[in-house]
């Protein structure tokens, strides 16, 4: 049966010797790369799109009552309605 302390041992030797390959080097470059097309993306969260979805969500339903409420007293004072 093999140690357990024996394996996490040579897992980090093998981590630490891909880490010093150039492929550890490549991946570290496109990590890089990657971070910084991103930035100039201007990209937001997926919780900021969230919160302006329920903004815009709200907006929208309390802008439908006004309309209506503007239906209606244009109704009772006789005028009519205006255009959209």
């Amino acid at each position: 049966m093999l140690n357990p302390k024996l394996l996490d041992e040579m897992s980090a030797r093998v981590t630490a010797f891909m880490a010093a390959t150039p492929a550890g080097d490549i991946e570290k470059n496109l990590r890089a790369l990657l971070s910084s097309g991103f930035a100039k993306l201007d990209l937001v969260t997926r919780e900021e799109f969230d919160v302006q979805r329920e903004v815009l969500t709200r907006t929208r339903e309390k802008l439908t009552a006004l309309e209506t409420r503007v239906a209606e007293l244009e109704a009772a004072a006789g005028k009519p309605p205006a255009a959209h």
